[in-house]
């Protein structure tokens, strides 16, 4: 079990848009669907993204957060080439192998290997919304893009949750 952060190239706020938060849903939920992660808390915020989850296998010769990774850039990359060319630059890079980068590289991985950890994890990546930068919201539970409202009242929106509490 890992808590992950990815993060856009350069800060840029391009998930603030709910069209780019519903393609990283919709490959989260591909993913948990084919029994390639297990999603225990996660919040989308408008430049970057927390997740607690377990990668349980290969998704064919890469791992599941290199798939995701791969998926949500294509799509939302292949979006800003058809509706708005001057945000695209912004993500153009200099590399061998590829025109555009969109998450920045080396996600920050750390290891949940005890529950107080996922605790603390799982709190802050919550209290996210609220922090003074962002103010998105009063209450973590009222921030759609996130496990918080699953924690308070047991309902998962998304269809991708596993309660932390089933891994220890």
């Amino acid at each position: 079990m890992y808590f992950w952060t990815d993060t856009i190239k350069d800060w840029i706020c391009i998930l603030s848009q709910d069209k780019y938060k519903e393609i990283i849903v919709s490959s989260l939920k591909e993913l948990v669907k084919r029994q390639l992660i297990i999603i225990y808390g996660f919040v989308i915020m408008p430049n970057h993204l927390h997740i607690i989850w377990e990668l349980k296998e290969p998704n064919g010769k890469e791992m599941a957060h290199a798939s995701f990774n791969k998926f949500t850039s294509h799509r939302i990359l292949s979006d800003l080439k058809n509706s708005n060319h001057e945000l695209l630059k912004k993500f153009k890079v200099n590399e061998p192998k590829r025109a555009y980068r969109m998450w920045q590289r080396d996600p920050l991985a750390i290891l949940m290997d005890k529950l107080k950890k996922v605790e603390q994890k799982l709190n802050y990546l919550h209290c996210n919304p609220l922090q003074e930068r962002w103010t998105l919201v009063r209450n973590p539970e009222d921030y759609y893009w996130s496990s918080a409202s699953f924690y308070e009242n047991g309902h998962d929106e998304f269809g991708v949750l596993t309660h932390y509490a089933s891994r220890f």
